[in-house]
């Protein structure tokens, strides 16, 4: 395919390619894959994405494969560790926001009946399909993800900023923000 048949932000890299292909933009419900692109959008911040990318697998093996009931349980002990992986982002911070989120994703579980409903709820479970004629009009932020935010930082959310949120909200499908003249603009059937 050409790569300008995809958003500009695709550069020719089959990581990008592969992610936004066959990922960004399609409706996630699944709660396991939803706090995993959470996480990742929160180790993004001020990096690049192909850094989050690349180290996406050594995620996967230090977080128990985004074991949530897993991760609630981690002591500073298993967070020291977290912090020497060479494999992830070791940002203390960072590291630590995995473990608060945790908790706090299971407690909407336990109020909403999953993470999805919860999240979901906000767009009446039907994916926001914009039609940007190029990334340049994309928003980095929108009323939706600062309410978004304002409600997972008062339920002890870290690393859930305006922009993190909106980030996460177009990783998950929740947004479709492809470019009008992209592949995959009109190809969001499907989802995860």
């Amino acid at each position: 395919m050409d790569i300008e048949k995809r958003c500009n932000w695709v550069t020719d890299n089959p990581l990008y390619i592969d992610y936004h292909d066959n990922e960004w933009g399609i409706p996630v419900y699944d709660d396991k894959k939803l706090f995993e692109c959470l996480t990742l959008e929160g180790a993004q911040a001020g990096l690049s994405w192909y850094i989050v990318l690349k180290k996406r697998e050594d995620y996967r093996k230090a977080f128990e494969q985004f074991n949530i009931e897993m991760i609630a349980e981690y002591d500073s002990v298993k967070i020291e560790e977290l912090v020497q992986n060479k494999g992830i982002i070791r940002h203390r911070g960072k590291i630590e926001s995995v473990v608060a989120n945790a908790k706090a994703f299971i407690e909407i579980q336990k109020e909403f009946g999953s993470f999805s409903s919860y999240i979901w709820s906000y767009v009446n479970n039907e994916p926001q399909i914009n039609h940007w004629e190029d990334i340049g009009k994309v928003p980095k932020n929108t009323p939706l993800s600062d309410k978004i935010s304002k409600d997972l930082k008062k339920r002890g959310f870290k690393f859930v900023g305006t922009t993190i949120v909106y980030s996460f909200l177009q990783a998950v499908g929740i947004m479709n923000d492809h470019i009008k003249d992209c592949k995959c603009s009109s190809n969001m059937t499907k989802s995860m």
